[in-house]
């Protein structure tokens, strides 16, 4: 392990109480549609068909404005230890949770979109310092992904998953951490599998919850519930992934709306919020109000709408179709995530598949929906890679 360098600093968030003061007014002055024409009573996933109905929405901006506790958040990533390093001229900002334990693995996890660090606050002591000795434990790394959060955002193009992979491995070496795991769901996905593909050197073996397969595989010889999930990705992109085609085009368009409005960034994060999630009906069945409004509050005072919808603009289908991983892989499956891979087209690409999970529950936000599933499933996927000995 090399020793960490002097360009890592400590970072504070403090927002100022007049931009606290100026959502809240915001929020009492927002301008909103009438409600929408599939009015239902009855909850139900059809209730969200022509996106978040109204009533769900004022519950949410009336919470927001009255009750939500941003300070209370801003203190949590304190206590989890926030830093900032600059690399090729744009700052990084990310947690760094060290392990007591000597025997502890570095892990680097990356979030996705509409998603943030705050995806996995509530994991990361647990990670680091299980209560069961047996259990491995890690220094956890969490960066902010160029244009989100606390990071900088890239006054260039270029900054893709290409790039982010790389910029991950300078951030552990610049930590002491020459070797490392890695793990990710969402654009996390394709970073970690680039990670694992690009520099097997510095990867001990990774663990996702968003496999891509190369492009172009048969259906042939998959079973019937394989074909289910093939056919399940194909109609969620040609039906669904509209925010996705606008991102990936027009990402400066819909960014003057989420850097200007609380209210429409809300409605446009949360609408994912609820479709994504393992639910009958709305994502607060399963994760708290506080827990999406961390996430959409920290896009909002950081006025990363746009910055962050770029990163469609810059990686959409970019994934090399010829990358290959050959470190050890654990991929998990969850059930009601937006994709699901596989596991004949999976092994096409990772290639030391040790372990395959396909559980009952939970969605694109595991570490949100099913918290202790997910502690539980990374480490166990995490020992099985680390058990071949890399």
């Amino acid at each position: 392990m090399s020793r960490p360098t002097d360009d890592v600093h400590t970072f504070r968030a403090h927002t100022t109480d007049a931009d606290l003061d100026d959502l809240r007014t915001r929020l009492a002055a927002a301008r909103l549609p009438e409600p929408e024409t599939v009015q239902r009573t009855a909850p139900g996933p059809r209730r969200w068909d022509q996106g978040v109905p109204l009533a769900d929405l004022v519950a949410v901006v009336d919470h927001w404005r009255t009750d939500y506790d941003w300070r209370s958040f801003e203190e949590r990533l304190d206590r989890i230890g926030q830093f900032r390093t600059t690399i090729d001229d744009v700052g990084i900002h990310f947690l760094h949770r060290r392990s007591a334990r000597a025997d502890a693995t570095p892990l680097i996890v990356t979030h996705g979109w509409p998603s943030s660090v705050a995806e996995f606050v509530d994991v990361v002591d647990e990670l680091a310092d299980p209560g069961d000795a047996g259990a491995p434990a890690f220094h956890v790394v969490v960066p902010s992904l160029p244009g989100f959060g606390y990071s900088d955002k890239p006054a260039t193009t270029g900054w893709g998953t290409e790039k982010i992979a790389s910029a991950w491995v300078e951030l552990m070496r610049r930590l002491g951490y020459d070797t490392f795991a890695a793990h990710g769901g969402d654009w996390g996905g394709p970073i970690t599998t680039i990670l694992g593909g690009r520099f097997p050197e510095h990867v001990l073996g990774i663990h996702t919850a968003f496999a891509t397969a190369p492009p172009g595989l048969s259906t042939d010889g998959l079973t019937a519930a394989e074909r289910g999930w093939v056919e399940e990705t194909r109609h969620f992109w040609r039906h669904r992934a509209a925010y996705a085609k606008q991102q990936e085009t027009r990402p400066q368009t819909i960014g003057y709306s989420l850097v200007d409005s609380p209210v429409g960034l809300l409605a446009w994060i949360l609408d994912k919020f609820a479709e994504w999630s393992d639910t009958d009906d709305s994502p607060f069945e399963t994760i708290s109000r506080d827990r999406v409004l961390d996430t959409v509050t920290l896009y909002w005072l950081t006025r990363t709408g746009a910055s962050a919808a770029r990163i469609y603009y810059e990686s959409h289908n970019s994934l090399d179709p010829e990358l290959r991983v050959d470190v050890p892989s654990a991929i998990t499956m969850y059930p009601r995530n937006i994709e699901k891979c596989p596991r004949p087209w999976a092994e096409q690409r990772y290639r030391q598949l040790v372990r395959w999970r396909s559980p009952g529950t939970g969605g694109h936000f595991p570490a949100l929906e099913v918290p202790g599933h997910f502690v539980d499933d990374l480490r166990n996927g995490l020992a099985a890679v680390l058990a071949t000995g890399r």
